[in-house]
This record gives structure tokens, C-alpha cells and sequence, in this order.
């Protein structure tokens, strides 16, 4: 019977968000990596006075680097 089931305990390796969780989650890697790295090239631009090309350099690399984390976490499962 359904009653008889036991549950599926979280935190499992297989254990993927599904739906809205998935959108949330990529949503959060791309924009962090924006924000932490685009903070970091600003403080590159503070210190080297480069005019913004340290911070522009940063936020692509935080895209990147989110991109990279959105698709290592929630690629195809296998």
C-alpha cells in the first residue's frame, strides 16, 4: 500500500531540485558569481586604478564561473 512506503531521505547524491528549484538555484550561481567577482575586480580597480576594466573583466568571469557551476550541478543526471 502507498501508507507502506518508507521516505526517500534528502541530501542523497541523486537528489536533484525539479521545476522552480532548478531556475533558483541557476539564477543564484549566475548572479553570485557576478557579484563576488565583479566586487573582486573592483577592488583590483581600486587598488591598480585600471578605470572599471578590472571590475568588467571580474563580472565575466563570475558569469563564466557560473555557467560552468550551473551546468557541472544541474546538467543531465545520470
Amino acid at each position: 500500500m502507498a501508507g507502506d512506503q518508507t521516505p526517500r531521505p534528502a541530501g542523497e547524491p541523486d537528489d536533484y531540485p525539479s521545476g522552480a528549484g532548478q531556475g533558483w538555484t541557476a539564477l543564484s550561481y549566475l548572479i553570485g558569481g557576478m557579484l563576488v567577482w565583479g566586487f573582486i575586480g573592483w577592488l583590483v580597480d581600486q587598488w591598480l586604478d585600471t578605470g572599471g576594466v578590472a571590475t568588467g573583466i571580474g563580472v565575466v568571469l563570475g558569469m563564466a564561473g557560473g555557467i560552468i557551476l550551473v551546468i557541472r550541478r544541474l546538467g543531465t543526471p545520470t
